[in-house]
């Protein structure tokens, strides 16, 4: 990833610059107000600092839950360069109000100016999102994607860095910050190029219960796009947890200052950028879901050493950040810390992207809208679990504890429910740990609406593998003696794998195969199919059986052929010994797998397919 795209890219580079410095400011802002109210013991509102601790982070996600269905009609509608100017002069009025704010020593004041940071980002949220793939090809998505990503988490360690050191400023230094930062948003944002909304027609609707019904609606035509919204919110209850516990667990269980502070947020915010770069590489230009379960896992991992962390030092006096990290314990606690949001990283930026790739265009911002609304909702929710861990007296190891094992569970049960991460998890495996495999002819794949993929057969995982190189779901008709691996068995029934037999072997199951695949094909799902119907032998390939055009009379879709080159020799295949049993001669063997232009169906007879894979098999 080459950060040439961030400064000489003139589509990309002045969006991802005014999203930087609107997250900077943001941050600058946010964590000047928290350190001041955590370090110089105020008492706003009659509350003490740790309830004002979540209570901000409350305040500031709770636009994202109010006004998030109105920013993202008005995105779909609006043409967005326009959309962001409006939201940066907004910023600029924001800014001038917490200059007031601190002068005038009101932190009532600047707690309501947190408040409409927060409705600043919830309208610039939908548009920074789907603007994006109207500014770079489909190829670059997930690096823009992890640019962004990665420039919001470095944008939020600068503004942490810099909240800690203004805290202990005059308000002067904090006031010509936050409102020098704005003015520079403003002068980026007139650089976005004019992009036209997806819907001018759109009618907007401000009352919110259409709204949500109407959102809704949207989330449930694409399952894959509504439960990625439910992993994102996750994370951001996880994260908005963390976040909340940290500054009073350094002030009050680690007795340490300030400064210790902002390096556990660095930790955070390097962490979580350093891991969406890490993902877009180890994703190879794809969106890349088989991550997702890694990143979670890791999550978990490390927030849960925390609970065995304890502190070396002396805690009768505050220490500063040279002792901190002079101790025995201290840079394993950042460590660690540091670890779990390397591994956040790879769960956010393939979920983001998924959003991105699988919502229509006219829908687009209103799809993030719904994903910052059920954000805001898992961290309203998230600021109060806090708040309740306070009130009944957890210690600050239990509540790492807690979450730990939470976010375990939570993980547990979206890949119970959503199959389809887990297996691309397999699936990266064993396409980039096993097998070196390519895929040429992508482009043949339509990004939607039913179609019927071909391919020779040549091993048994030659389905996880097609399953690694597709970026859309796909459904699997497989012989039903598969079904009697143990391993492969569990992997199928995930994948909604469809068993097939031969009609003298169970006409029945033979008949209900057809049914399910017209249904999947109806549904306007991909389904693929192995026609030599089963594997090869000897390394040739065998002709093309007529199922395949008994499943066209039904449902005439296109029909793409594609062939795995490179398998036949290897662990899973026949060749040099039986699958499994004989011992590999390498790993990292080179594949690929080739996809031809689609055909009509009332030119996709089984002998023509047949030629056009033996064509492909024998191809350069």
């Amino acid at each position: 990833m080459s950060l040439k795209m961030t400064v000489t890219d003139r589509r990309f580079a002045p969006l991802f610059w005014t999203q930087f410095l609107g997250v900077l400011n943001d941050n600058v802002f946010k964590n000047t107000l928290v350190l001041m109210i955590t370090f110089r013991e105020l008492s706003v509102w009659g509350m003490d600092k740790a309830a004002i601790v979540a209570l901000s982070g409350g305040l500031f996600i709770l636009p994202f839950f109010l006004f998030s269905h109105i920013a993202g009609q008005f995105c779909d509608k609006l043409e967005k360069s326009g959309l962001i100017r409006f939201v940066k002069y907004f910023e600029v009025l924001i800014m001038l109000v917490a200059v007031v704010g601190f002068y005038t020593h009101q932190f009532g004041m600047l707690l309501v100016v947190l408040f409409a940071m927060g409705l600043h980002s919830a309208i610039f949220g939908p548009v920074k999102y789907s603007i994006i793939p109207e500014l770079v090809p489909p190829a670059k998505l997930v690096e823009a994607n992890a640019y962004v990503e990665s420039g919001t988490f470095l944008a939020i360690l600068a503004g942490t860095i810099a909240g800690g050191l203004l805290a202990d400023l005059p308000e002067f230094w904090v006031s010509a910050a936050v409102l020098v930062i704005a003015l520079l948003g403003v002068v980026s944002a007139h650089f976005v190029p004019r992009i036209p909304g997806g819907a001018p027609d759109l009618k907007v609707q401000y009352n919110p219960i259409p709204n949500f019904v109407a959102l809704h609606r949207i989330l449930n035509k694409n399952r894959a796009v509504y439960n990625s919204i439910l992993a994102i919110s996750w994370f951001w209850f996880f994260g908005a947890a963390i976040l909340a516990i940290l500054p009073v667990y350094c002030k009050d269980m680690l007795n340490v200052d300030s400064h210790v502070v902002t390096a556990f947020l660095a930790m955070f915010t390097i962490g979580i950028a350093l891991g969406s770069i890490l993902c877009e590489k180890l994703s190879f230009g794809r969106v890349e879901l088989g991550l997702v379960p890694i990143g979670s896992l890791g999550m978990s991992v490390f927030v849960f050493a925390l609970y065995f962390a304890e502190p070396s030092w002396s805690t009768d006096q505050v220490i500063g950040l040279r002792a901190f990290l002079a101790s025995s314990v201290g840079p394993w606690m950042l460590a660690a810390f540091f670890l779990m949001c390397v591994f956040a990283g790879f769960f956010i930026l393939p979920l983001y992207t998924l959003i991105q790739e699988r919502s229509e265009r006219g829908e687009r911002s209103r799809v993030i809208a719904a994903n910052n609304i059920l954000n805001a909702v898992f961290m309203v929710v998230s600021s109060g679990l806090v708040m309740w861990f306070h009130a009944i007296k957890l210690s600050f190891q239990e509540m790492f504890a807690v979450l730990a094992i939470m976010n375990l569970l939570a993980s547990i049960y979206i890949y119970t429910v959503v199959p389809e991460f887990t297996l691309r998890f397999w699936a990266w495996l064993a396409s980039r740990f096993v097998y070196r495999i390519r895929a040429r002819g992508e482009e043949n794949i339509p990004k939607e609406g039913a179609a019927i993929l071909v391919c020779n057969h040549v091993t048994y995982v030659d389905w996880m593998l097609i399953f690694a190189m597709i970026r859309r779901p796909v459904r699997f008709v497989m012989h039903y003696k598969f079904w009697g691996i143990p391993i492969i068995r569990t992997l199928m029934r995930q994948a909604g794998v469809i068993p097939i037999a031969g009609k003298k072997e169970d006409a029945k199951m033979l008949e209900e195969a057809f049914a399910q695949i017209s249904a999947a094909l109806r549904a306007g799902e991909l389904v693929c199919i192995f026609p030599e119907g089963t594997i090869t032998r000897d390394g040739s390939m065998a002709g093309f059986r007529p199922g395949i055009e008994r499943a066209l009379e039904r449902d005439p879709v296109t029909v793409i052929p594609m062939a795995l080159r490179g398998l036949w020799g290897t662990w899973f295949s026949f060749g040099h010994g039986l699958p499994f049993l004989k011992m590999p001669k390498h790993w990292l063997s080179r594949v690929d797998l080739v996809i031809s232009v689609p055909i009509p169906a009332t030119q996709a007879k089984a002998i023509l397919l047949e030629a056009q894979v033996r064509s492909l098999l024998e191809g350069e």
